[in-house]
């Protein structure tokens, strides 16, 4: 019953940092975009340049539940470390992953899921 948690966890890791991933490209491009659009030379150098940082934050903070996720479809230890971590950060993003972090930490603090990252 377990493996099916542990699954779910890893699709839903998986499609929530796809998410966050997105909207870092959404940032970048609209952001690097705006300065682009004004033809102004030094606008784009710093829109490009804010455009790197913010998308730049925002895909750091989405690509560790995304290994995670990859990571506990294959059962990897380190991977339960992982999300445990991602998932207690997660718990201060309300409501999304607030509620992905409960389900992370209820689903992997279990003792029947850590037996199946044992082998």
């Amino acid at each position: 019953m377990m493996r099916q948690h542990v699954t779910l966890l890893a699709a839903l890791l998986i499609a929530h940092s796809a998410l966050g991933l997105l909207i870092a490209a959404i940032v970048f491009v609209s952001v690097a975009g705006g300065g682009m659009l004004s033809g102004d030379a030094e606008a784009m150098l710093i829109t490009g340049t804010v455009a790197t940082i913010i998308g730049g934050f925002f895909a750091s903070i989405a690509l560790p539940g995304l290994i995670a996720g990859f990571g506990l479809l294959s059962f990897k230890p380190w991977a339960r470390i992982l999300a445990m971590i991602v998932c207690i950060l997660g718990l201060l993003n309300v409501p999304l992953g607030t509620a992905l972090g409960i389900y992370g930490i209820w689903a992997l603090a279990k003792e029947e899921s850590s037996e199946l990252f044992r082998g």
